[in-house]
């Protein structure tokens, strides 16, 4: 998705009820993570389809989220972002920049999702990618070990 920076986007009123597995979509951005060049907003990077925003369809991924109830979301961290998810309550009015052409950092979805209704899912990705590495490390060692071993008694 390259091109020039927000050509022709509205902004738009959202209201949605938080369903039994949260809001039903993950977001990407914030002044430590931008995500798109030279903007440090926050951004729908996925939306689950039975969730409360895909049944809803009005939010789509690459719309830019300005405001949750009326709080301002420029120049946040991700973490104080999805915090302000989490405290949103049963109902979420949502302002939203429609997605339009930008230049964003990488390919839309090649950024770690991080969901804003779930606890400690900012780093749920990274933390089991990091986990699964650290497995994989170990067995190759334990099998060079052990293949060394074997040839040492033959």
């Amino acid at each position: 998705m390259n091109g020039s920076v927000h050509s022709s986007s509205s902004a738009v009123d959202i209201k949605l009820k938080r369903g039994p597995s949260g809001l039903g979509f993950n977001i990407v951005g914030g002044v430590d993570q931008q995500y798109v060049v030279n903007d440090s907003g926050i951004y729908v990077s996925k939306i689950k389809e039975d969730g409360a925003a895909g049944l809803d369809g009005r939010l789509q991924e690459g719309d830019k989220i300005l405001a949750i109830n009326g709080v301002v979301l420029e120049e946040r961290t991700h973490k104080d972002a999805v915090e302000l998810f989490r405290r949103a309550g049963e109902y979420v009015e949502l302002r939203v920049l429609k997605k339009s052409s930008h230049h964003m950092n990488g390919p839309t979805g090649s950024q770690p999702d991080h969901d804003s209704s779930s606890p400690s899912s900012s780093s749920s990705s990274s933390s089991t990618l990091g986990i699964l590495a650290v497995f994989a490390g170990a067995a190759a060692i334990f099998a060079f070990i052990y293949m060394r071993h074997l040839k040492k008694h033959f």
